[in-house]
């Protein structure tokens, strides 16, 4: 129902209601599960006018394009599931395990569980690698014979004795990423592969970042654990999609929906809407009316019409940047709480998508290569990383005769990168693929560029007393922090999902103690690497 003023529309619903900020994954997750496991209505403020966040996929001329690229993949079973009932899996000629409408089936090469049609996920192999000094490398990096030939026998020794070296004097305390990094692959193997890239990502040097990115992202991976994998995988015949006693950088099959990451929270959002939940995009969230212990309302603009509308709710959900949260609270209570979130920092993003006759670099057998992305090392561009979008689902590419590539370029907003005009950036992406010998100029008949903001929440700067912010905002009962942004967090999606899932959970049991929200991708059961 709605009753208006001058000055601003409010909203009034005569059940309890859920606010939630941001459509990406975790907010869309989170008004699923409302639905499902509550009688609480869920309003989703989203201020694009498009939902999946970073998870979303763009289309661009008919050629889709995944920002950061999105595994389908999770140690969790229960997000398994959940993925695998919004979006039925097709099998892609594989003998192959996996759960499927909540039961373990096999599948058969050159079966199908049902006619899944347009929507459905695909079964893919992975193959990620790196590309440095003109060569690829396999990664994550194992001293399998083609390592070492590419590396040089001097070379190889050296790498040998210094991550032997690491596990007999290890680094502490290990305080840095420098030091998580060494402990686990040495100091030469470091230098080589990690180092510069590390920094190309982060934009500071190595030893200015949290150890703690470490623990998140790649704890339990090592070059022991990369060469027991190489050796253990030539036995088994069969995989199973769960994969639970891999690293996940380790994996070798994932799913994947047949146009993108973007399909299945299309799915989602229909599904919420068809459900009673409200989805409102192009709504600009202004301000937040905070008691001293509960979050009161949300006032939020229609970039549209301009309209202030004001959301009363029982229950609040965040996923977007903290910083600009506790930015927008009328009533600061901690002071030092949003001094320090004002400080956080984010490392910013930019994907130039190039539609190509073709590539240069080539399997031996002049074959197509399969790979979903490549780490470029080169120290003389600024690329990170390349997508091949062929290669996550044929269906990402209009024209199947021609290849279709993502540019990977990390800055932040509003440096020399981030401002470059769009001829610019595309002239530099087409100049660097050129200058290490991926593509020639000539071959490129499209292209188009795409920056995202606040894509990486970085561990630097005032991240060291992030917990002052963290127990400051736990002390609003009904505010839950949720997703990578939201709780300033490089989780992945499964890991965003579950923050909402918990949340959720924590409502309908009347659990006011958030920290199981907060370990979530800390403990051994949500980490990337178990």
């Amino acid at each position: 129902m709605y009753t208006s003023t001058k000055a601003c529309t409010y909203l009034y619903y005569p059940m309890r209601t859920a606010i939630i900020i941001g459509a990406g994954p975790a907010g869309l997750t989170a008004a699923y599960e409302l639905l499902e496991h509550s009688d609480i209505i869920p309003i989703i403020l989203e201020s694009e006018d498009s939902v999946g966040g970073l998870s979303k996929t763009i289309n661009y001329n008919g050629n889709r394009i995944d920002i950061g690229g999105h595994r389908f993949f999770s140690k969790s079973e229960v997000v398994m599931k959940w993925w695998q009932n919004k979006l039925p899996v097709e099998s892609n000629g594989d003998d192959i395990l996996l759960t499927y409408h909540n039961q373990h089936v096999e599948l058969k090469a050159g079966s199908s569980t049902d006619k899944t049609g347009d929507n459905a996920m695909l079964i893919r192999n992975r193959l990620s690698r790196i590309f440095f000094a003109g060569k690829f490398f396999n990664y994550p990096l194992n001293l399998s014979l083609q390592t070492l030939n590419a590396l040089g026998l001097k070379r190889t020794v050296s790498i040998i004795f210094s991550y032997l070296k690491s596990k007999i004097s290890p680094r502490t305390p290990e305080a840095t990423l420098e030091d998580f990094y060494i402990n686990r692959f040495g100091k030469v193997l470091y230098n080589i592969f990690f180092k510069d890239y590390t920094e190309k990502v982060w934009g500071v040097p190595v030893t200015s970042i949290s150890a703690s990115w470490g623990a998140q992202r790649i704890k339990g991976l090592s070059l022991s654990k990369t060469i027991l994998h190489a050796f253990l995988r030539s036995s088994k015949k069969r995989k199973d999609i769960h994969q639970k006693e891999t690293e996940t950088s380790l994996i070798e099959k994932f799913l994947y929906p047949k146009f993108g990451p973007g399909q299945m929270w299309q799915v989602v959002a229909e599904q919420i809407t068809r459900k009673g939940g409200i989805i409102l995009k192009q709504h600009q969230v202004k301000s937040i009316n905070n008691g001293s212990t509960a979050i009161v309302s949300i006032t939020a603009i229609n970039t549209e019409t301009n309209e202030e509308i004001r959301f009363d709710g029982d229950f609040f959900f965040s996923t977007m940047p903290i910083k600009d949260l506790l930015n927008g609270f009328l009533s600061p209570l901690n002071l030092r709480a949003h001094e320090i979130a004002n400080k956080l920092t984010y490392r910013d993003f930019i994907t130039v998508g190039l539609l190509l006759k073709e590539l240069k670099i080539k399997n031996k057998d002049g074959s197509a290569i399969k790979d979903n992305w490549i780490y470029i090392q080169e120290k003389n561009v600024k690329l990170g990383r390349l997508q091949i979008f062929n290669n996550w689902s044929p269906y990402m590419v209009s024209d199947p005769t021609k290849i279709w590539i993502g540019l990977e370029y990390f800055c932040d907003e509003g440096d020399a990168l981030w401002n470059l005009s769009k001829q610019e950036m595309i002239e530099l992406a087409k100049t660097e693929l050129q200058l290490i010998k991926i593509i020639d100029k000539e071959a490129v008949e499209d292209a188009v560029v795409i920056k995202v903001p606040k894509t990486y929440p970085s561990y630097v700067g005032s991240y060291d007393e992030f917990h002052i912010v963290k127990t400051y905002v736990n002390t609003f009962e009904n505010l839950f922090l949720i997703g990578r942004n939201g709780m300033h967090k490089y989780n992945n999606q499964d890991h965003s999902m579950l923050t909402a899932m918990q949340a959720v959970q924590n409502i309908k049991n009347g659990i006011t103690d958030k920290s199981n929200i907060w370990s979530i991708n800390m403990e051994d059961e949500y980490h990337e690497e178990k």
